[in-house]
């Protein structure tokens, strides 16, 4: 099996020790093997969120829950972290668009933007820009027909090209913020200590 192993897109995966040690972590916590939503939220130490914010963890849950049966099995589990922690900037880009497509309808639109970057700011405390100015800066920079909707290919072409605005979608749209505030301290401890492998 050898300590990594890389797979489609280039990326490499999580080294096979380390996934046995995730693995134990994840059935001791989970024993049946599958984490409820209620569950994810204990342990992210996201509870008694306000009505947005929860939807927007609620659409992190469902884009890891790849198989859509309401569950997170270990395999989906690892696939998310893998992606969180050592994904290339193009599939975290795809991940985001997804994440953020709140509708599903292929496009992201200003006001899903909006509601998604305030959100965003609310949950990891990132502060650079206002969410007006967010917005209104991704759809100038990138909208490039104007539409005032933002396609997949829109979207990672063009900020792949605007390395400021690489550098403020990374920093201000990346889940693992959110998992590197619990990891320090700043939530709830659930006992699980299972993000703390990152």
């Amino acid at each position: 099996m050898g300590n990594s192993k890389s797979i489609a897109g280039g990326q490499t995966t999580i080294p096979a020790k380390e996934t046995y040690v995730w693995y134990r972590k994840f059935m001791m916590e989970y024993p049946s093997g599958l984490q409820t939503l209620h569950e994810f939220k204990t342990l992210l130490g996201l509870q008694g969120l306000n009505q947005k914010a929860n939807q927007h963890v609620d659409q992190v849950y469902n884009t890891f829950d790849m198989n859509k049966d309401g569950f997170i099995d270990f395999v989906e589990f690892i696939a998310a972290v893998n992606l969180v922690v050592r994904g290339k900037m193009d599939q975290k880009l795809k991940w985001y668009f997804k994440l953020y497509d709140a509708d599903g309808n292929g496009s992201i639109d200003k006001k899903e933007l909006l509601n998604i970057f305030m959100t965003v700011q609310n949950l990891n405390g990132q502060q650079t820009l206002s969410p007006e100015e967010f917005t209104n800066l991704v759809f100038h920079n990138i909208d490039i027909n104007h539409d005032g909707e933002l396609t997949l290919e829109e979207f990672i072409n063009g900020t792949e090209k605007d390395q400021d605005l690489l550098e403020i979608v990374s920093k201000s749209f990346d889940f693992s913020n959110v998992l590197k505030v619990i990891c320090n301290g700043k939530q709830p401890d659930t006992g699980g200590g299972f993000l703390q492998a990152m």
